[in-house]
């Protein structure tokens, strides 16, 4: 497989378009609560309406703070992230999801690059597990790296090919999309840190792992 020729240009429209499919399901829910609210024939619905403002609010505001981290600097300034946030952020957007987020990690917090590569690890952990199940998160620092581990369980966990492919750094064979444009992104992140990432599947189960070089 060649190496994927994705522009600056291209890779800024993919990311944009998965970030519009992220959100449009809340927005698209708050947007018909709002005709309904506007709609004094169904004055019985509004409380119905209401309900699903707060909801809808809610989902599109924790999706957007975790992507705003993710995807983008999340603040210009370099610095460390601390566990706690990264759990708040994670919880925002996966806090409904039929997956059970498990954090076992003995720092306090992880430097910015390395924590945008986890959220993002761990968008691909939830993806992997669609009936649920559960995401154990483990990080550990050993002499020479940084260690981050994310072990996927549920029934039909499934590792995609085109995720692996991207999460390599390749191209798929038709090309760059919403669904892959995101490995494609974190592989890029860790690419960029000089560090190296595996991930693989057998029954029921898919793991994550990568390794950050310590400075």
């Amino acid at each position: 497989m060649s190496d994927p020729k994705l522009t600056p240009a291209g890779l800024s429209a993919q990311m944009c378009a998965r970030i519009a499919h992220d959100l449009i399901s809340p927005i698209a829910a708050l947007g018909t609560a709002i005709e309904v609210l506007d709609d004094p024939e169904n004055a019985d619905m509004h409380g119905d309406a209401l309900e699903l403002v707060k909801l809808s609010a809610r989902q599109a505001s924790g999706k957007l703070q975790f992507l705003r981290l993710a995807f983008g600097a999340g603040g210009s300034a370099p610095g460390v992230i601390s566990v706690a946030e990264l759990q708040k952020l994670t919880d925002g957007i996966y806090g409904d999801a039929k997956a059970q987020i498990i954090w076992n990690t003995d720092r306090d917090g992880i430097e910015k690059d390395a924590a945008r590569l986890l959220l993002n690890l761990i968008m691909l952990g939830v993806q992997s597990v669609p009936r649920g199940g559960k995401v154990t998160i483990l990080t550990r620092d050993n002499d020479e790296a940084f260690e981050m581990r994310l072990t996927c369980e549920g029934p039909k966990a499934r590792l995609a090919e085109p995720v692996k492919l991207t999460l390599s750094g390749k191209m798929p064979e038709d090309g760059f999309d919403g669904r892959t444009i995101q490995p494609f992104y974190a592989g890029m992140i860790l690419r960029e840190l000089g560090g190296k990432i595996a991930a693989g599947a057998d029954e029921d189960r898919v793991i994550f792992s990568a390794k950050i070089p310590l400075s």
